[in-house]
């Protein structure tokens, strides 16, 4: 089981790295857009997995946006820290 300080620091060192067998890296090169669109996707399917799917799925679901959420702060060269300090 990964937390999401450890799946941060993976991601950001595969796409540090450019490691071109990564999905990460391979979503990160496409940019944003590309990122935000994702974000706006597994948005949607929590939402259904919530109403529809049980709690099983909805946090498989939740899981995939956080992830994507991550590729984006890495997108946008964002910290833990910048992050940590709104919530």
């Amino acid at each position: 089981m990964k937390h999401f300080e450890e799946l941060f620091d993976e991601l950001k060192q595969k796409v540090t790295n450019q490691d071109l067998a990564s999905g990460t890296v391979t979503e990160f090169n496409k940019g944003k857009h590309f990122i935000g669109k994702k974000l706006v996707e597994e948005a949607a399917e929590v939402w259904m997995a919530s109403e529809y799917e049980g709690t099983q799925k909805t946090a498989e679901e939740i899981s995939q946006l956080l992830y994507h959420i991550q590729v984006m702060m890495l997108a946008c060269d964002l910290t833990l820290e910048d992050i940590y300090k709104y919530l």
